[in-house]
């Protein structure tokens, strides 16, 4: 033991990782003989609650739970010092670190993560992030229908516990690596309404996140189900040709039901507007801008606050006139007749009979029509086309449209008569 180790513990404000709320983590500070660590103790204050005199929080509803928080870590760290003093020879910032958060003293491999004592349950784990994601969505930050999609996957997580576990919930720390294939397993063949492949995967992804997020919030070491391949997102979908886009927007239909539906979709299709999206668009939706007063359609996307902005097309614009008086307008201030989305993907298949589709019609097969026909057809860049539909990642469009043969073909057409002359030679390129 070297007796003459100094320990000195210190809080401190850091305002450089204040949020946009003005709210800065605290930090612990360890030092010993000239060497320090520094760890967040989790908790935010902002700049006018913080005393740096006293290194307290001086007011604020959270101030006296903070401040008692703070004193837990500085008497902590204190024995776990005195403790290690008895131990080891010498005596680094740390291995008090460390074993603050419940490792061996010696360890050195990454961030440490403190393991909670206290047990959480899956379903009692999803039913708080549930909770917190319909205040979000009160708030206008997340969307209706995500939480909707949420709840559904609470509902199959709970179903498929009961089924192999013969209980009403399970502990987060009894899950293991096998537990997604198995939950994959009872929901694509197993369960009495199987689902498909990319739906059984979107719930394990989901469940994935809720086990992150017991690994942040220290209910256990490590997500045991990270590993595990979710690819439903990536599965492809075939767009609509543009003449069967076509083809559905020239049939007279005589039901006044599949005719709005059938407009819908068509509008859809040349804006590239998700459901909830379309749903929700009004006349402010359209604005005209540029010096040629141009009218586009500027609306952020309810699933992820991104701004998607389209040109309003003449086939667009029909649509949108043929509706000025319509109910949906009129009464409900909405810009066209949209029906619920059960409703709505339930007419489209019906409707695709009647067009003598011989495949499904739904909503998002729509928003995938719209990137592949402004990128092979419309000759838009695959930037722009991420810009319309709202992508914060350019991968995520990847997904959406592939570059088609007569693309390449039309570009090469463009190319070879820029670079070469009709002989073949190269041309001078000024």
């Amino acid at each position: 033991m070297k007796s003459n180790q100094k320990l000195t513990v210190l809080f401190w404000h850091r305002k450089s990782k204040a949020d946009n709320k003005g709210l800065a983590p605290i930090f612990c500070r360890i030092s010993i003989d000239g060497f320090n660590v520094e760890f967040s103790i989790g908790k935010k204050v902002s700049f006018e609650h913080w005393d740096p005199s006293s290194k307290r929080v001086i007011s604020g509803i959270q101030a006296k739970q903070i401040n008692k928080r703070i004193s837990e870590i500085s008497t902590d760290l204190d024995r776990h010092f005195a403790m290690l003093q008895l131990q080891h020879a010498y005596v680094t910032p740390m291995m008090v670190r460390n074993v603050f958060y419940g490792l061996p003293a010696d360890h050195k491999k990454g961030n440490p993560k403190q393991i909670r004592t206290v047990s959480c349950n899956l379903l009692q784990l999803t039913e708080k992030y549930i909770a917190d994601f319909q205040t979000m969505v009160t708030k206008g930050l997340r969307s209706a229908q995500t939480l909707r999609q949420w709840r559904a996957t609470y509902n199959k997580i709970q179903e498929f516990v009961q089924h192999e576990y013969r209980n009403m919930d399970i502990e987060i720390k009894e899950i293991e690596y096998s537990f997604a294939s198995r939950f994959y397993r009872y929901l694509t063949i197993e369960r009495e309404r199987v689902i498909g492949e990319a739906a059984a995967k979107k719930q394990i992804k989901n469940t994935k996140q809720i086990l992150t997020l017991a690994e942040s919030e220290g209910y256990i070491e490590k997500n045991p189900i990270q590993r595990f391949r979710c690819g439903g997102d990536d599965t492809d979908i075939l767009p609509l040709e543009f003449e069967q886009v076509r083809s559905i927007w020239e049939k007279e239909i005589c039901l006044k039901r599949l005719e709005e539906v059938r407009d819908v979709f068509v509008f859809q299709c040349f804006t590239g507007f998700a459901f909830q999206d379309v749903y929700a668009l009004n006349v402010k939706h359209i604005l005209n801008i540029g010096l040629k007063q141009e009218s586009w359609i500027i609306k952020e996307r309810g699933k992820t606050g991104v701004p998607e902005m389209v040109p309003v097309m003449p086939i667009v614009e029909e649509i949108i006139e043929k509706y000025k008086n319509h109910p949906c307008r009129t009464v409900l201030g909405r810009l066209l007749p949209v029906n619920s989305n059960a409703r709505y993907n339930g007419y489209l298949k019906e409707l695709a009979v009647l067009c003598g589709l011989d495949r499904e019609l739904n909503t998002h097969l729509a928003r995938h029509t719209f990137a592949d026909m402004m990128l092979n057809v419309m000759g838009f860049s695959l930037e722009e086309v991420s810009k319309m539909l709202g992508h914060r990642s350019i991968r995520t469009t990847q997904r959406y449209a592939k570059v088609k043969k007569n693309k390449i073909s039309n570009t090469w057409e463009n190319v070879r008569e820029k670079i070469f002359t009709p002989e073949g030679k190269l041309r001078t390129i000024s």
